[in-house]
């Protein structure tokens, strides 16, 4: 293992520095905290080593092989995402190898959580956030038109009275606090949730919980700027907003969770009543 981290020293080292400068990155020096957190936590429910798991270990090395030859072939903006991904599924072979099928498959959910270290390809970071641009501007359109404000979106551009236009630009797609949001759901579900849809269900809700949160940011700014003036767009909520909506979302996300976890519990009420 410790070879493995000084094979990919020079790549983790790009990858502290993204972590640093890139906002969109900022969590990622959190995600192997947290599946270490997570080990700790079942440390006492593992089973002991089992038989190596030989198959997986060779699935796993072969898929991290590729990504290494695409990382020679690509020496380009692609070099980290690819580089990672090597490392990812090396680590993943190797504990096939020296812990065994049981206990792989007790930290499925930690070592498969570290997959979020892996940051987006430039070209899926691209389309990604072209979408989320498109479903936010469509979704505020709407909102001004159930509150009775002209609007006309032409592609990302929103044309409101008073000559105001907005163009939803690609900082305002809002993609950084919807993977975050994303992240957290996939957390939660697997730490307060039984059933797997259920998890899935709490973990997807978050993509059209985040389109609507960054389409109701982008009209409440719109009608702050039609109401009292155009220079609401150079105002603390569209600078320095973010973090205000991101709350916001939390509510439905987190009232989401508990619904779920009350109807997994009426589920087993029910359940132990039948079985007496």
């Amino acid at each position: 293992m410790i070879l493995l981290i000084v094979a990919f020293y020079a790549p983790f080292g790009d990858w502290v520095r993204l972590a640093r400068k890139n906002e969109l990155y900022s969590h990622l020096l959190l995600i192997p905290c947290v599946s270490v957190y997570l080990f700790w936590l079942r440390r006492h429910e593992l089973p002991r080593a089992s038989k190596p798991d030989w198959a997986s270990a060779a699935s796993a090395l072969c898929v991290g092989g590729l990504a290494l030859a695409g990382v020679w072939h690509w020496r380009t903006a692609t070099f980290l995402p690819l580089a990672l991904a090597a490392w990812y599924f090396f680590f993943i072979g190797l504990c096939a190898v020296f812990f065994g099928r049981k206990l792989l498959s007790s930290l499925a959910f930690p070592i498969g959580f570290l997959i979020f270290m892996v940051p987006f390809p430039p070209g899926a970071l691209r389309v990604i956030e072209t979408w989320l641009q498109f479903s936010s501007a469509a979704t505020a359109e709407a909102m001004f038109t159930l509150a009775l404000l002209p609007a006309v979106r032409t592609d990302l551009d929103l044309a409101l009275p008073n000559n105001l236009t907005f163009t939803i630009a690609p900082e305002c797609s809002g993609i950084h606090s919807s993977l975050v949001l994303f992240i957290v759901s996939f957390l939660a579900g697997h730490m307060f949730l039984r059933s797997p849809w259920k998890r899935a269900l709490l973990t997807f809700a978050v993509i059209p919980l985040a389109i609507l949160r960054n389409g109701f940011r982008i009209f409440t700014i719109g009608e702050l700027c039609v109401h009292i003036g155009p220079q609401m767009i150079d105002h603390w909520i569209h600078r320095h907003g973010g973090p205000v909506f991101f709350a916001l979302s939390l509510a439905p996300f987190l009232l989401l969770l508990v619904v779920l976890q009350r109807s997994e519990k009426a589920g087993a009420n029910v359940e132990s009543e039948k079985n007496r």
